[in-house]
């Protein structure tokens, strides 16, 4: 089915991208990293890390196989998972070694069931591996003074926390996490937000939630705009286009608002104007509504940002709306068979939307 080049391909993405998410957890557990002369990354520490690596480039390869393997079941030819690694280190940069996996669809996908199957299969499929490795990181959690062996600076008397960290990155919570944490994990244990990145498979399982939620939002040939395509056949062109509206919404608020200078507002304001257009320009709207969209988005976060300043979405959004409206696409293809789903994969819909509503976190990575 596929040619040797296409294994050794392949094979060579995902082990180059394992290679970069184990460098990535040894510099997020422990500090470590291959381009430091003070703190290097030596071989121990690297098989440690792979404590990260293991769990969570598995759980992208469960996600990216349950689309394969049903793929294959129907048919249509798809290609092997592609890995991409992703790796920042080298620049001293914070990354977690991979932008994701995919597949590529190679013929055409001819019906509503085959489209809805073949993407719900691959978060619903992750999902239940990240749910197996966070119950197991939340239910063996290391004592609490396992900081201090990441951190001895902690317990100098003179430490200031203010002074000492130039980057603080702090992961945000969403419905799962934190069910899962109240009910599962000891108190007294428990690391804060701003320490879960010393934890490899509770920073894999976050991960992993976060991978998840993002291919589930309800948007054009996302694995949830599949779910929404199958769900509502009539009606998914509208819920595509509003999910992603209300997403932009969020994105930007707080790019621009009343209380900036003049002067930069000036120059801000049709620059983001611009982008917001760009990231609409693909859809199937007339010119006029298409403009008529992106100022009243625009307008609603000025005035938002008026009457609450402190309101504020997350501008690393903006990124992914961006490819979602110039590369994915924010409208679904249609197929040559429209037939509705049936009443087990309607039920499978409605729980990978309710996997989308636990996974989903608003703020992910809160960076200060």
């Amino acid at each position: 089915m596929y040619s040797k080049k296409e294994y050794f391909r392949h094979i060579s993405l995902f082990i180059i991208t394992f290679v970069c998410a184990t460098l990535a957890g040894g510099e997020w557990l422990y500090g470590r990293s291959l381009m430091s002369s003070e703190n290097p990354l030596t071989w121990p520490y690297f098989i440690k890390s792979m404590a990260f690596s293991i769990p969570f480039i598995g759980i992208l390869l469960i996600h990216e196989l349950g689309h394969l393997f049903t793929s294959i079941y129907h048919k249509v030819k798809s290609s092997l998972p592609f890995f991409i690694p992703f790796w920042l280190g080298f620049i001293g940069a914070p990354s977690i070694g991979t932008m994701g996996a995919i597949i590529k669809m190679k013929s055409m996908v001819s019906s509503r069931k085959k489209f809805f199957d073949i993407g719900v299969a691959g978060p619903l499929a992750g999902f239940i591996i990240a749910f197996g490795v966070l119950t197991y990181g939340f239910t063996h959690l290391p004592d609490s003074d396992y900081i201090y062996e990441i951190h001895p600076e902690y317990l100098e008397e003179d430490y200031n926390p203010d002074e000492a960290a130039a980057l603080t990155i702090e992961l945000g919570d969403n419905l799962l996490f934190w069910t899962m944490e109240k009910v599962l994990a000891d108190p007294e244990k428990m690391p804060d937000m701003g320490e879960l990145i010393h934890y490899p498979y509770l920073f894999a399982g976050y991960l992993a939630l976060f991978f998840t939620a993002l291919n589930l939002l309800p948007i054009g040939q996302l694995d949830g705009g599949h779910v929404i395509f199958g769900l509502f056949p009539k009606s998914h062109k509208k819920i595509s286009l509003t999910f992603y509206s209300l997403f932009m919404l969020f994105a930007g608020l707080g790019i621009v608002n009343p209380f900036m200078e003049t002067s930069y507002l000036l120059i801000a304001l049709p620059l983001y104007i611009g982008f917001v257009f760009i990231c609409f320009r693909k859809t199937s709207l007339s010119l006029q509504s298409k403009w008529a969209l992106v100022l009243s988005i625009v307008m609603l976060q000025y005035s938002i940002s008026y009457f609450y300043p402190h309101a504020q979405g997350y501008n690393g959004w903006l990124l992914f709306g961006f490819l979602l409206g110039r590369v994915l696409g924010i409208e679904h293809p249609p197929v040559i068979d429209g037939s509705p789903l049936n009443g087990p994969r309607k039920a499978l819909a409605w729980l990978a939307i309710l996997v989308f509503i636990l996974c989903f976190t608003p703020q992910p990575f809160q960076i200060s």
